[in-house]
């Protein structure tokens, strides 16, 4: 039987995937807030106000159209996975989920980590990922041939949500500079202070950190402000700042971080943010929380117009959707 010549399926013509802007995040690893400038900031910020009106105005592109995300989430999440998601989808791109059912993966049969990003890179462009080990997201980028992209390693950062916190402040307050935040809460395991502790040491600001003592800021981290020499204190009592702040930065308890449950229950229940508490606070300041609340903030303060957690929310879908552009070299 003589061989036949088939016409070729596709048409090759130019490169569509050649990125259209070389801003400095083109194809790299988005691992830690250390990695961003002020410049780099400004930078980002513009282009989520772009995707704002974007989506505000036509819901979706094709701006990422041909490109896949891999979203690979080893810890429960619902703000991170989700709005990771709709900024690849509202940009004309596809999603590979790998969140809640992380368990019936191959990794329920001993797959490490690495052999998991070296597999699902084969499919995708791009990888978001969440894991419970301090660290596994730099790991994870030493041997990955695509962008990892750090969507909260343990205790360790949450690069993405320092960004959206970030952003939501400046959007809601006009400015940074000069602003006095108080963070309040888990203040020792929760990476999303530790991210935004370390970008707003870029900035002019006062910093009050409320914990019980059990849970204080990680001394390395305080030793670096003061070295910096931001303004910082600390308190156990969130009506020693309550009256001065323009944001209060709200952040539950976490349960799943405490080997010892006794410890749990002697400081689950520290504080609540009431109505009764923000008639204290300035007309003009916002309160903020990376959510989920398990009680730290009453149901009622909803209704504050002070109360911007929920804005905080959408602004995030907008950072990631600046963010995914940017590493792809797409904006």
């Amino acid at each position: 039987m003589s061989k036949q010549t088939l016409a070729p399926l596709f048409k090759l013509e130019e490169n569509k995937r050649e990125p259209k802007v070389i801003n400095g995040f083109y194809q790299k690893d988005i691992i830690s807030v250390n990695q961003f400038t002020k410049d780099d900031l400004a930078y980002i910020f513009a282009r989520a106000d772009e995707m704002a009106e974007m989506a505000q105005r036509w819901g979706t592109c094709d701006l990422l159209k041909g490109y896949t995300l891999a979203c690979v989430f080893y810890e429960p999440s619902t703000r991170t996975s989700s709005s990771f998601i709709a900024a690849m989808e509202r940009l004309g791109g596809k999603v590979i989920p790998i969140t809640e059912g992380i368990q019936y993966s191959s990794v329920s049969k001993g797959e490490s980590l690495i052999d998991n990003m070296l597999t699902l890179e084969q499919y995708c462009d791009v990888i978001v990922l969440r894991h419970p080990e301090i660290g596994s997201s730099a790991s994870a980028a030493k041997y990955a041939h695509v962008p990892i992209i750090n969507a909260g390693d343990g205790a360790g950062e949450h690069p993405t949500q320092a960004l959206l916190d970030l952003y939501t402040i400046q959007s809601e307050l006009g400015k940074v500079d000069g602003l006095k935040i108080s963070m309040i809460g888990d203040l020792r395991y929760g990476r999303t202070v530790h991210s935004l502790t370390k970008l707003l040491a870029q900035y002019d600001v006062s910093l009050r950190f409320v914990s019980p003592d059990t849970l204080r800021l990680p001394l390395d981290l305080m030793n670096d402000l003061i070295d910096r020499g931001i303004n910082v204190r600390e308190t156990s009592r969130v009506s020693d700042v309550i009256e001065n702040a323009d944001v209060l930065y709200v952040t539950r308890i976490q349960k799943e971080r405490f080997t010892d449950l006794l410890q749990y229950e002697e400081v689950k229940d520290f504080f609540e943010i009431t109505p009764e508490l923000m008639t204290r606070a300035k007309e003009k300041m916002i309160v903020m929380h990376p959510l989920p609340r398990v009680g730290e903030i009453h149901y009622k303060i909803d209704r504050d117009p002070r109360a911007a957690y929920f804005r905080q929310v959408q602004n995030g879908m907008f950072i990631r959707m600046a963010l995914l552009a940017a590493v792809l070299g797409q904006a």
